[in-house]
């Protein structure tokens, strides 16, 4: 028998066989769509990864579930365009198509909007942060008011509706104060900019770190050490905080070091200078071409005490440079004979 005599008789059963054929091929049609959606669309992800700003992870994110969806769209279009449907299977299929195409947009304007926010809110897109107080809130709003749109195209009126949540939402901000003003402390936080993701913040309560996720109730701190700190919304707004990212993630620290009588203080702080200026250009952790000082603060009853103020790239290098500096300035004092306070209680 003829290749395309075979063809023509399969295509004539799939548009005029039973239910059970018509189930199947609309089942095929759409395994069909998905799986040629998700090609084109792992293409197009590759191909905007590589000719704008945004990564990879951002595309995927934004475009998550799309295929699967207008894939499904796809199914149901060749189904109705194909299959001889009795009329109230064609009907069904047509507010299926048109609830689908509603709920497409309505995911793909949700993750659009909470993407873009991220990336505008966010300290930097290197960072591996993520702000999910942002995705949650804007998932919310966008998918209520689309699936008043898809109750709305079924011709269920939403009077009645929009009336019981007024009602019914009136009744929750009272019984969930503490949730609701820990999520709109995250929402202000967020838009105020005073805390950015990536941010290293130190609370009043003495605890520090890095600012890696801010939801609808907590905010999230990874310490130096690794540990998370989970900070309700409301005492973060509330805390007196230090921001060590903000204006600029540049900070000065400094060190302090006593020396005994006797001392040429002269020469003290040309060794001291010369120790730090060579630290800084040379150390990874110090802002090169900033001109560190000496400053004399105390005659103290076994010495003189000084501080020595340098400039770092990041709060998190302090260690590392007090200890690069320590080890130097120490050698360097025992070479010119400089005499470090020692106290024998």
């Amino acid at each position: 028998m003829p290749r395309y005599l075979t063809w023509k008789m399969l295509m004539e059963e799939f548009k005029n066989g039973g239910p059970h054929v018509h189930m199947m091929a609309f089942i095929l049609f759409n395994i069909v769509g998905i799986v040629l959606l998700h090609y084109v669309f792992k293409g197009l992800i590759a191909f905007l990864s590589k000719h704008t700003r945004g990564s990879k992870e951002a595309w995927e994110s934004t475009f998550r579930f799309l295929p699967v969806l207008l894939g499904m769209m796809l199914g149901s279009s060749l189904t109705k365009n194909i299959l001889d449907l009795p009329t109230f299977v064609r009907h069904g299929l047509n507010m299926h198509f048109h609830s689908l195409v509603i709920f497409t947009i309505t995911l793909f304007t949700a993750h659009l909007i909470a993407a873009y926010l991220k990336s505008r809110l966010s300290k930097s897109e290197e960072r591996s942060s993520s702000m999910s107080i942002l995705a949650t809130v804007v998932d919310i709003g966008v998918y209520m008011v689309g699936f008043l749109f898809i109750l709305n195209s079924y011709g269920i009126s939403i009077s009645p509706l929009l009336t019981a949540l007024g009602a019914g939402g009136l009744a929750s901000a009272l019984a969930l104060q503490d949730t609701l003003a820990n999520l709109f402390s995250g929402i202000t936080t967020i838009f105020s900019k005073q805390v950015r993701m990536g941010d290293y913040i130190k609370l009043s309560s003495g605890e520090s770190g890095r600012v890696v996720d801010m939801n609808w109730r907590n905010t999230t701190i990874r310490t130096a050490t690794g540990d998370m700190i989970i900070v309700p919304n409301k005492n973060i707004a509330a805390s007196n905080l230090t921001n060590y990212e903000q204006p600029l993630a540049e900070c000065t620290i400094t060190i302090p070091i006593t020396v005994t009588y006797g001392n040429d203080l002269q020469k003290v702080e040309d060794v001291t200078l010369g120790v730090a200026q060579y630290v800084l250009d040379k150390s990874e952790y110090g802002v090169t071409g900033f001109q560190p000082l000496v400053r004399y603060d105390q005659l103290g009853d076994y010495g003189i005490r000084f501080q020595v103020v340098l400039r770092i790239k990041n709060i998190l290098d302090e260690a590392a440079l007090r200890h690069q500096f320590i080890k130097v300035v120490y050698r360097k004092y025992q070479e010119e004979g400089i005499t470090l306070l020692v106290r024998h209680d």
